[in-house]
């Protein structure tokens, strides 16, 4: 049996994509995304918000770093990474990220000011629903 290391997460991001080079110079991007879930406990409505640290490489990390904004909503696919060191105290410490291979953004609608947003002045006046009826009663063939 292979071994399998899949993860898609929806979410926002909760802060601007950070952008870095690696030693050999691959853009390498850096985001976290909030994800929640809405549950009943005891007639009551609960919320749980969990947060993933998401890396990207290479072209998508170059989009992701111009396309990402905080509040953005985003979908990741990809697979799960454990990070082991020592920290400064000599204990050892671990963090799982996401290393995404497929990031899709959900569009961005632009705001418009009050005064841009253009009115809809209706003038025409819509028939009687009786009118609309004869219009759009089968016709027999014969």
């Amino acid at each position: 049996m292979n071994n399998l290391n899949s993860i898609l997460i929806e979410g926002n991001l909760v802060r601007d994509p950070q952008v870095r080079q690696s030693p050999r110079g691959k853009p390498i991007c850096n985001f976290t995304i909030a994800s929640s879930r809405l549950f009943k406990d005891e007639d009551a409505l609960e919320k749980e918000v969990s947060f993933f640290g998401v890396e990207t490489w290479g072209k998508l990390a170059e989009n992701c770093g111009q396309r990402g904004k905080k509040g953005r909503g985003c979908r990741v696919v990809g697979r799960l990474r454990q990070d082991r060191w020592n920290g400064e105290d000599g204990k050892p410490r671990a963090r799982i990220i996401v290393v995404a291979e497929h990031v899709e953004f959900r569009p961005e609608f632009k705001k418009q000011p009050a005064a841009e947003i253009p009115s809809l002045d209706v003038e025409e006046e819509v028939p009687p629903v009786e009118e609309m009826a004869e219009e759009l009663a089968p016709v027999a063939v014969a």
